[in-house]
């Protein structure tokens, strides 16, 4: 069903503005008044990476008049292959300035609002304030409750993706927008368990699926917009890119949702982070007193070459990701073989055992299990391969 326009149309659009989106006028369905409220309309993206990327790219096309980017993080060469909105030239650069520069150039007759900052409970609601609607491109749990919950306070609805390997995901919450409508929180009440769902960065990403959702995403907010077409409210919309195959699931409205349920339990933001847990309570524990640095890791490695000490050095990472660097000395054993108590048979009775991934998330999760088997001395490496190559040896390459 189509749902009442978001924003009103603007006064007119100029000789140049008519040229420009004359494809656009010329469907029934958008003609002038769709093109007017698109130039009326303020959409905000958060995140200018994988999905951020297409997103302001085809709405700053498309002629929405005023894009707000919500993104802190600067231009890495690895965003490169997928982040299409930035450039080698870009490297180093903060991607709210560069994104800035690609929107202006694809569409001078669009005003871009910067908001080089991270979001958090003290800012997400200023942040939102003034915007007909939200893109979100986010790639963690705990922002992306965030945004739910925030765009639920505030009334406004946004559109939601997700990506991972070849699978894609995208929906419309609106639930202040339509009565029956669920929200972020409908279609995932709880977070999965901390260290279970890698992210991209330690996971992966097919650099075109950012394209495909992010494409899908600001369809999604041009029928919003101009009150076209049957939005993704109350469906999910599934895409597997290795089959290419798109399914949509209905979502409903639970009644028991702790935000938009009959008897909501979370009436404000709340803490995030602790909600959604970067590790599980058993690494955390596991961890508090057996975390060394990889500058140690560096001194205990020479003392193992020099017959003085002796220890096991596990990479809990997967193959693919051993294959682009690792710490020289250590053996590969993935996490998911200590999940499924196969690593316990690999590992020595009478050695230390000393455990790394790439960023140390990982292998806190596989220290839990090593120290309940009994290992009362092993170790894990904060900061994994990352900060080894970033402080121990810079001629590797990262990922």
């Amino acid at each position: 069903m189509s749902l009442a326009p978001l924003v009103e149309p603007a006064d007119e659009l100029t000789i140049d503005e008519v040229r420009r989106y004359s494809r656009h006028l010329i469907i029934p369905d958008v003609g002038m008044a769709g093109q007017k409220r698109l130039k009326n309309a303020k959409v905000l993206i958060i995140g200018a990476g994988g999905l951020g990327s297409p997103a302001l790219m085809y709405l700053a096309a498309a002629g929405v008049g005023t894009l707000g980017i919500v993104e802190f993080d600067e231009v890495d060469e690895s965003n490169l292959q997928r982040q299409i909105i930035h450039g080698q030239s870009d490297v180093g650069r903060p991607k709210a300035e560069s994104a800035k520069d690609t929107v202006a150039e694809i569409n001078p007759y669009v005003e871009v609002v910067l908001h080089p900052e991270r979001l958090d409970n003290d800012n997400v609601k200023d942040v939102f304030a003034g915007y007909d609607l939200i893109v979100d491109g986010t790639d963690n749990f705990a922002t992306r409750y965030m945004v739910n919950d925030a765009a639920y306070f505030l009334g406004i609805p946004y559109v939601w993706g997700s990506i991972f390997r070849f699978d894609g995901q995208a929906s419309v919450f609106a639930p202040t927008v339509v009565d029956d409508a669920p929200c972020y929180r409908c279609l995932y009440p709880e977070p999965p368990p901390p260290g279970m769902v890698p992210s991209c960065a330690e996971g992966g990403v097919l650099g075109v699926l950012c394209a495909s959702v992010g494409s899908i995403q600001v369809n999604e907010a041009i029928k919003l917009l101009a009150g076209i077409g049957d939005p993704l409210v109350g469906r999910l919309m599934i895409y597997d890119a290795l089959e290419m195959e798109y399914r949509k699931l209905k979502v409903r409205k639970d009644p028991n949702c702790a935000l938009c349920g009959e008897n909501p339990t979370v009436t404000d933001l709340i803490d995030y982070e602790t909600f959604c847990g970067a590790v599980s309570d058993e690494a955390a524990e596991a961890a508090a007193d057996a975390t060394i640095s990889v500058t140690q890791l560096d001194s205990m490695l020479k003392e193992r070459e020099e017959g003085s000490r002796d220890f096991l050095l596990v990479d809990v990472r997967e193959e693919v990701e051993y294959e682009i660097n690792k710490i020289p000395g250590s053996v590969l054993i993935p996490k998911g073989e200590f999940l499924n108590g196969n690593a316990l048979e690999q590992l020595p009775s009478d050695k230390q055992i000393v455990l790394h991934c790439k960023s140390g998330v990982r292998s806190a999760e596989a220290l839990s299990i090593v120290k309940g088997a009994g290992y009362d001395d092993a170790v894990h490496v904060g900061g994994g391969v990352v900060a080894w190559v970033n402080q121990i040896d810079p001629s590797q390459a990262s990922y």
